[in-house]
C-alpha cells in the first residue's frame, strides 16, 4: 500500500482511455465508490491522453492508465508504444475486448504491465490494478494468460528453427505467399490482400497459414518482425 506522510492509505491516481463515452462513464462511475482509486482524468483516444499529460505537473501524474485497444487517431498499442518512453514510471494495463494472440504480443511488446478484458468485475480490474502498481507483476484475464503461455510455449519450441530461416527458407516460399507476405509487411488486412491479389479471404488465410508453417512462426505479428530482422522487401 501507499502511505501519506501521516500514515494514511494514499488512493492509487489513474487514468481511462477509452473511444466510447459509455465505456469511460461507466468506469468513471464505479471507481468513484472505491477511495482506493483517484481518477486523474479520462480521455477518448490517444492523442486525447497524450494532449492532457502535458497538461500535468509530475506530482500529478498517473499511476496506472486503463488503456483501450480500438480507437480512432491514435490506437492503444501505439500509445502505450509513445508513452512508454515518455513516462517511463507509469503502469498501462491493457483494458479491451480484444483477446487474439497478435493484440496481447503488440501490446506486450509496446510496453504494457497487463492485460485485462472488459467483462471482468470492477472488483477484479481493481484488485488487478493494486497488485501492478504495489507488488509489480503481470496481471491478465486468466484467458489472456492462457493465451499467452501458449505463445511462449510455442515461441520457445520454434525458436531455434525461426532462427535458421535464411535465404534458404526464405526460397520454400511460393511465388504468390511471398506477395502475400509483403502485403501483410505493409500492414494490409486479410480483406484487402484478398482484393489486391484478386483472391478470396479463404484462400488469402490458407496463404498465411502456409507462410506461418514454412516460416515456423505462429502469429502474424512474428512473421512481420522476422521479414524484418531478415530485410525482405527492402524492409528496414
Amino acid at each position: 500500500m501507499n502511505f501519506d506522510f501521516t500514515g494514511d492509505v494514499m488512493s492509487i491516481k489513474i487514468v481511462i482511455v477509452d473511444d466510447k463515452p459509455q465505456n469511460r462513464l461507466l468506469l468513471q462511475e464505479q471507481f468513484a465508490f472505491s477511495p482506493a482509486f483517484e481518477i486523474v482524468f479520462i480521455a477518448k483516444n490517444g492523442v486525447d491522453f497524450l494532449d492532457k499529460m502535458k497538461e500535468l505537473r509530475v506530482e500529478q501524474y498517473p499511476q496506472v492508465v486503463l488503456m483501450d485497444i480500438e480507437m480512432p487517431e491514435m490506437d492503444g498499442i501505439e500509445t502505450v508504444s509513445k508513452s512508454h518512453i515518455l513516462y517511463p514510471h507509469i503502469k498501462f494495463l491493457m483494458l479491451t475486448v480484444f483477446d487474439d494472440e497478435d493484440k496481447i504480443f503488440e501490446a506486450i511488446r509496446a510496453g504494457a504491465q497487463g492485460y485485462l478484458l472488459k467483462n471482468e468485475k470492477i472488483s477484479v480490474i481493481e484488485e488487478y490494478i493494486q497488485q501492478v502498481e504495489e507488488v509489480g507483476g503481470v496481471p491478465m484475464s486468466p484467458s489472456i494468460a492462457r493465451k499467452a503461455m501458449h505463445m511462449l510455449v510455442n515461441s520457445n519450441a520454434r525458436e531455434p528453427k525461426a532462427q535458421q530461416v535464411s535465404a534458404s527458407g526464405e526460397s520454400e516460399l511460393s511465388d504468390r505467399e511471398f506477395e502475400v507476405l509483403n502485403l501483410l509487411v505493409s500492414g494490409y488486412d486479410y480483406k484487402v490482400i484478398a482484393e489486391k491479389l484478386f483472391l478470396s479471404s479463404h484462400t488469402v488465410r490458407k496463404h498465411i497459414a502456409n507462410i506461418y508453417t514454412k516460416l515456423h512462426v505462429s502469429s502474424k505479428a512474428q512473421a512481420i518482425n522476422l521479414a524484418h530482422k531478415k530485410r525482405w522487401f527492402g524492409v528496414s
